[in-house]
């Protein structure tokens, strides 16, 4: 499920780089693991760089919730809008549950 957000919603120039930077690395380790398939690689081997891949993506999605946390979630609590308050708060109670 998509949520909208403000036209307002921006990352920090550093922020986008970081993130971006990270997901070039997801790429390019996601292709390394593919030709490791492709060229018969031990199977241990694949998973243990899978595993560094599940790694990787999950600094991503740190990254992306502190960035959310300490921006969305603190304009809307501060905003006066109620229903922007719980709209955010739903929002991370709902993927606080799927990441559990």
């Amino acid at each position: 499920m998509e949520h909208t957000h403000p036209s307002a919603h921006i990352h920090t120039a550093t922020v986008d780089k970081e993130l971006i930077h990270r997901m070039n690395y997801l790429i390019g380790h996601l292709q390394g693991v593919r030709k490791m398939i492709e060229n018969d690689a031990y199977c241990i081997d694949i998973v243990t760089q899978n595993l560094g891949v599940i790694a990787a993506l999950k600094k991503v999605n740190e990254k992306l919730l502190t960035t959310h946390m300490n921006h969305c979630l603190v304009d809307a609590i501060k905003s006066e809008d109620m229903a922007e308050r719980e709209a955010k708060l739903q929002e991370l109670q709902e993927i606080i549950h799927k990441v559990s």
